[in-house]
């Protein structure tokens, strides 16, 4: 502190490099944040809006444990994550993208399905604010992503190309050092707690789930998940790729409904959705229905256009006990969330 002035106001970017270190209570600790008095926790000193805005919104995952799934989509009000032409560029805004980021930046991996890598050819790395790239993941368990993808020829960032038994051959002189190429057995090692499974043991157990529509539905579905930031943006496309699709409940009271929190991100709201507080639903049936058959791993990854009826998504299994770190999101749910269970009790 210099003499005559007040204490140091912590900035924007000074708090989210400490957020980038912190996993643990002790962390945080460490980081400077205290108890509210409210179950949560702030600053210990003078903070920017920006500063507590961020502590806010990341720590809760920041301290989520060194297992966690957890998944992004960004989609119009009417639910589509891109035209029927597969054109997203950009439905969300600018700062949602930078939201994105760093969701990449507090992931050990980041997957995305070969529809995504396909269509949109993506670079997966942190670029919008400070941290590490995650190991960049791609689900393709025909071997359909091309090799002259920049997943797999930029050299950015580990990649970890996971292929199913069907695909054919992979040319390694074409593919850049940092690629590692992993052949699953089977269409069931494409179950998503398999999948997960698989990841940590590689040691990559802070997972973000990235796209396209069908990978998270997947992994939605099958209670894989445990908390999904869903942004939506002012804007109707009427038609499209669809963005979560899985079978539903016919009687509203049935339906999931999760502890939720809100933020907006200039003219987008952000919804982030406690999955792993809510698993005792299963969306669509009850949660001993699988089917581990190729068709599930066939199709893994792929974003096809659903014309109004929603896509059904076959049941999988959870493989094996509930991931620890799984604990309930810091912060009280939106207000909304307890009107629509009293309108369910009306």
């Amino acid at each position: 502190m210099t003499a005559g002035k007040g204490p140091e106001v912590l900035d924007a970017t000074a708090a989210w490099e400490r957020l980038l270190r912190i996993r643990t209570a002790a962390d945080a600790h460490a980081a400077g944040l205290v108890t509210d008095g409210d179950g949560g926790r702030r600053w210990g000193q003078p903070a920017s809006s920006g500063a507590a805005e961020l502590a806010e919104r990341y720590l809760p995952l920041c301290l989520a444990g060194p297992r966690i799934a957890f998944a992004q989509l960004g989609q119009s009000l009417d639910g589509f994550i891109a035209t029927r032409t597969g054109d997203a560029d950009y439905v969300t805004g600018a700062e949602d993208r930078r939201h994105l980021h760093r969701l990449r930046a507090l992931a050990d991996a980041v997957v995305v399905g070969a529809g995504t890598a396909v269509a949109d050819d993506p670079r997966l790395t942190v670029r919008a604010c400070p941290g590490e790239h995650p190991v960049r993941v791609v689900l393709d368990p025909q071997g359909r992503v091309p090799v002259h993808s920049g997943v797999f020829t930029d050299g950015a960032a580990p990649t970890l190309w996971v292929l199913g038994p069907g695909a054919g051959p992979t040319p390694r002189d074409a593919l850049d050092a940092g690629v590692d190429v992993l052949r699953l057995p089977d269409a069931g090692a494409f179950d998503p707690e398999r999948l997960l499974a698989v990841l940590a043991r590689r040691g990559l157990g802070r997972v973000l789930i990235e796209g396209g529509g069908v990978t998270v539905s997947r992994f939605v579905r099958a209670r894989a998940l445990d908390r999904l930031y869903l942004t939506v943006a002012p804007v109707l496309l009427g038609d499209g790729v669809p963005g979560l699709r899985f079978p539903g409940t016919p009687v509203m009271r049935q339906a999931l409904r999760p502890p939720l929190r809100r933020a907006l991100l200039g003219e987008d709201t952000l919804f982030e959705l406690e999955l792993r507080a809510a698993a005792g639903a299963c969306p669509g049936g009850p949660p001993h229905e699988q089917d581990h058959g190729a068709g599930q791993a066939g199709d893994e990854g792929e974003d096809a256009v659903d014309h109004g009826g929603g896509q059904s998504l076959r049941g999988a299994q959870p493989g094996g006990a509930e991931r620890p770190g799984c604990g309930a999101l810091a912060g009280a749910p939106a207000a909304d969330v307890d009107r629509q269970r009293h309108r369910e009790q009306r």
